[in-house]
């Protein structure tokens, strides 16, 4: 019986309202008890109380105090129902709406147009992306998620009604209203996009408001300024314009906002306002259509309104709305249920009281849309109402789960719209000399920082086309964006004529990538599209848009957008061109890939003790995981008394992961191609070693360090005056000449002969005595003589084209100090014991120096994200970018103890996790593991298991390298654990 009766109040409380027995969206779940307080309250206000309930005035955050008492004046006198906020921030607005609230006898709705979410950043960057952006997107789930935490963040900073989403299908690129704040310009996309948008927000307690009712799609003049015409038939609005509000209604819409229009084929009286015209108000929307909830008018300060005038019986002209009082009651006339924004709220309300009194309106009207107002209130709560805790309100409003929606959101809205010849994503890097040219007005610089990170990309720029085009000469691909202003969706966003024939230009003569950071209406202007291979819509110039651009153009991430427009001729609404991604590293938030940001905070500190505790003047410190770089920082400087900062671009030497970043993959591909096997001896790679006493020495022992070779042998010191201890004349020179070639630092070089006499110390050295353990850099100098006899070049060169030029390492490689600015190169050490000078671009090692820089073991320079590649590479088993560099067989062959019977640890070149207690890792990751250490401080370690790259750079060594504090206190090892315990899936 109870439910019955339930129902029963449900259909008496519906009937009044509307007459029709469809659905309410604002009936909350407890019928009984809202319509008791809506009866409650209703039947205790006076008619002044209840007019005022009509009314919704614009209040801003940061006005001042002349402005701010105005509305205190119109809360207390007039007892408006609501108040709408715009501009100011999310602290002052709270306080400030605490303090409104404070005044009103009724708890007031407040609205807000956050149709992206809250400009709450440093940056004022909207939270979410356009509706233009969110329209290009295929997974409607990211679009209802987006509704949903918009609606979060509303319901958290004491919002009750966000005016969105617009509906608007955007049929007139010159629209300069709607533009990027509609979803685009298919109806179905539409309205799907807004369906979901509505339920997300709906369901996190925020009421939704669909418009601009018909629709406002299809103008070319901005309706703040006039009274735009829509000039389409009834038929036409009805399958386009009306489409998604059917079902929106349907689907429980709490609110339309009707459009300030001039729709002559639904409101005979030309130039009269649709938001004021009876017929669209409560003909169309409320009993053709049959909506229940809420109708806002649009902002009455609009112009055109005021203007409007109509003959009367003698013929003549009168005047129809001399006040804004008159504008005020036609809108409520015409069945609207919020006045929004009135000119004057005390005139507007004097105007319907006196209509009311004069019976123009009646108690039944009057009651209809305050009951409908008071019901909205109780649906969101304000029967219990409470103010806006202010305690953490910033953080609850920069949430990270809103920076994880961004990222995904915009990975999928990128499209490419033209992709001749399947140049996208960029293959082949070796075969690259790319450049950037930047168009627009705004700033591109995340676009080119993240370019940088995959490739080789040079700036090339200048005020003149004939020498911007002579400029460009050295380059085959042109990577062009486009960049305007994201500050909001009214910007301008067309290219000049002068971008336009630049951009033609160009095209003529080079390979060109086209990426447009605009909406995509920007694109019908160009003159032709033929000679441009690619072209990339990104539809805004946000930071996370420029990156994730620049990630899908190499391959990062796919390309999953569609066009939410059509392009002039060129492109149709709905085309994208699919395309996976190649298996480059990308860059994304840790949650993306199962770890905590929070907890990853813990490795900062870490670093930073190790820097405030001069165990190593800086550190690069990258970590990947599931192929995304999701830590990536710099700490500390290249030197102790230094001023330069450690940047992401700056070099490293990094010591003995040399042996694993360029003597090891080469070792690799000879063993693929059969011109050794891990069971080849040494004589069979090098005939002299067979009468040595290594004749028996094979691969797999040697690299394994399991083969009685010594440790080291410092070869510089036989080359030392023995008096005086420094370079003796008999083998260096203070200048270059063809005797003394070998520039081991700056302005000394080691005769040339002498690279001769390392290989044969090597040859003839003793063995250890017995079979055990032993780490040993001689493997890598036998393996560097043969390497280069096999292809009669040197190491740094084949490294350079057999691996690094393609994986896009570009900060990798032998010999800096000829090729990049010291100032980009970390020192490693003050020598105070050979070559006597700071060692500054020049390998460290001494006996890699007195191999012109060249070692097997060490020499190699580079930068974290160029480490994690290769890293990455052989965990993907040697798959990188779209190319197979190895086998997987190979990689497990070379990722393999074979003497862990014997208690070494070690794989074939790669080091692996301690077998007891003690080793080289936090004993916290798996066995498949595999890395590398280098004296100066560096580290890099990958888990095929929990798919984990992590790279450490130090120059730990600088000034001197002394005790390693960093082995010492386990920086590097506790800095592995902490990565570990961040893991949450």
């Amino acid at each position: 019986m109870r439910q019955i009766y339930i129902i029963i109040i449900s259909l008496l409380f519906i009937l009044p309202v509307t007459g029709q027995s469809s659905k309410n969206p604002l009936l909350a779940t407890d019928v009984e008890a809202q319509k008791k307080w809506v009866d409650s309250i209703y039947s205790s206000m006076t008619l002044s109380e209840k007019v005022g309930q009509l009314y919704m005035m614009q209040v801003m955050s940061n006005q001042d105090q002349a402005t701010k008492n105005k509305v205190v004046d119109i809360i207390k006198k007039h007892h408006i129902g609501g108040i709408i906020y715009s501009n100011g921030g999310p602290n002052r607005q709270a306080r400030l709406n605490n303090e409104l609230q404070s005044l009103s006898k009724i708890p007031m709705l407040v609205g807000m147009d956050a149709e992206w979410g809250l400009s709450m950043r440093l940056d004022s960057t909207y939270a979410f992306p356009w509706n233009m952006t969110l329209g290009a997107i295929k997974d409607n789930k990211l679009v209802e998620q987006t509704g949903k935490q918009i609606g979060e963040h509303c319901k958290r900073l004491g919002v009750h009604f966000n005016f969105a989403p617009v509906v608007d299908i955007n049929t007139n690129p010159k629209n300069p209203i709607i533009g990027n704040r509609s979803f685009g310009e298919d109806r179905d996309n539409v309205t799907e996009k807004a369906s979901a948008f509505m339920k997300g927000m709906q369901g996190a307690g925020v009421l939704a408001n669909a418009k601009h009712f018909p629709g406002h799609g299809d103008t070319e003049l901005d309706s703040h300024k006039t009274l735009p015409t829509v000039s389409f038939n009834e038929k036409r609005i009805d399958s386009i314009e009306l489409y998604p509000y059917k079902k929106l209604i349907k689907e429980g819409l709490s609110s339309v906002m009707v459009a300030h229009l001039n729709i002559p084929s639904l409101e005979a009286r030309y130039g009269y306002p649709s938001s004021l015209s009876k017929h669209i108000v409560t003909d169309i929307l409320k009993e053709k259509l049959g909506f229940k909830g809420l109708i806002f008018t649009d902002a009455l300060t609009m112009k055109g309104a005021a203007d409007y005038v109509e003959p009367n019986v003698d013929g003549n002209n009168t005047k129809k709305f001399a006040t804004s009082g008159d504008i005020d009651l036609a809108a409520f006339k015409a069945g609207n249920d919020v006045m929004l924004m009135s000119e004057d709220v005390g005139i507007g309300i004097s105007k319907i009281i006196e209509a009311y009194d004069n019976g123009e309106i009646t108690e039944a009207r009057l009651e209809h849309s305050v009951k409908k107002i008071l019901q909205a209130k109780y649906k969101v709560g304000l029967n219990n109402y409470e103010p806006v805790g202010l305690y953490n309100l910033s953080k609850d409003l920069n949430r990270l789960d809103d920076d994880i929606l961004y990222e995904e959101l915009i990975e999928n809205a990128i499209t490419v719209v033209k992709n001749e010849k399947d140049l996208l994503p960029l293959r082949r890097l070796e075969t690259k000399s790319i450049a950037y040219v930047k168009l627009g007005d705004d700033s591109g610089s995340a676009f080119l920082d993240e370019l940088k990170k995959y490739a080789k990309v040079h700036t090339v720029e200048s005020d003149n086309l004939y020498s911007l085009v002579k400029n460009l000469k050295p380059y085959n691909t042109v990577i062009i964006g486009f960049h305007r202003s994201n500050d909001n969706p009214w910007k301008s966003y067309k290219f000049s004529n002068k971008e336009l024939v630049w951009l033609h230009e160009i095209s003529q003569t080079h390979t060109v990538i086209l990426d447009a950071f605009v909406k995509p209406y920007a694109l019908s202007k160009l003159k032709t599209i033929e000679n441009i291979e690619s072209i990339v819509v990104s539809y805004q110039n946000s930071e996370i848009a420029q990156r994730k651009s620049a990630q899908l153009i190499f391959g990062a991430i796919p390309s999953k957008g569609s066009l939410p427009v059509s392009i002039g001729n060129y492109f149709k609404e709905g085309e994208g061109i699919y395309n996976n991604e190649i298996k480059r590293l990308g860059y994304a938030i840790p949650e993306r890939v199962g770890m905590s940001s929070e907890k990853l905070k813990k490795l900062d500190s870490v670093a930073n003790i190790a820097v405030d505790s001069m165990m190593t003047p800086g550190i690069q410190l990258l970590v990947a995981r599931k192929g995304k770089v999701i830590y990536n920082k710099n700490f500390g400087k290249h030197t102790y008394k230094g001023k330069e900062k450690v940047g992401f671009d700056d070099i490293y030497d990094v010591a003995s992961l040399t042996k694993i970043l360029s003597t090891l993959p080469l070792l690799m591909e000879l063993e693929e191609q059969g011109i050794v096997s891990l069971n080849t001896k040494l004589p069979n790679i090098l005939p002299e070693y067979k009468d040595s006493n290594k004749s028996h020495i094979t691969l797999k022992s040697m690299l394994s360090h399991y083969a009685r070779l010594r440790p080291w042998e410092p070869f510089y010191y036989h080359t030392l005056d023995t008096i005086t201890k420094k370079p003796s004349r008999k083998y260096y020179r203070y200048e270059r000449s063809d005797k003394f070639n070998i520039e081991v630092s700056k302005n000394l070089f080691l005769r040339t002969d002498y690279q001769d006499s390392l290989p044969e110390i090597i040859r003839t050295s003793e063995l250890l005595e017995r079979k055990r353990y032993r780490y040993s850099d001689f493997p890598y100098y036998i393996l560097k003589k043969f390497i280069e006899q096999h292809y009669d070049r040197t190491l740094d060169e084949l490294v350079q084209s057999h691996f690094y030029e393609s994986l896009g390492a570009n900060y990798t490689l032998y010999n800096p100090y000829y090729k990049i600015s010291s100032k980009k190169i970390i020192p490693t050490e003050v020598d105070d014991y050979y070559r006597y000078q700071k060692i500054h671009g020049y390998v460290h090692d001494m006996g890699a120096a007195m191999q012109n820089g060249v070692g097997g073991h060490a020499g190699v320079f580079s930068n974290a994200n160029d480490v994690a590649k290769i890293m990455q590479m052989y965990l993907q088993k040697g798959y990188y970018g779209g190319k197979r560099y190895l086998k997987p067989e190979t990689i497990d062959k070379f990722n393999t103890c074979y003497y862990c019977g014997d208690n070494n640890r070690r794989g074939i070149g790669f080091d692996k996790p301690q077998l007891g207690d003690e080793g080289p890792t936090c004993g916290c990751i798996s066995m498949t593991s595999f890395g590398h250490s280098g004296f100066t401080g560096t580290y890099t370690w990958a888990d095929p298991e929990e798919e984990i790259v992590y790279v450490f750079l130090a120059n730990r060594t600088y000034p001197h390298a002394g005790k390693n504090l960093l082995l010492r206190h386990n920086i590097r090892t506790d800095i592995q654990r902490l990565i570990y315990e961040a893991i949450e899936d």
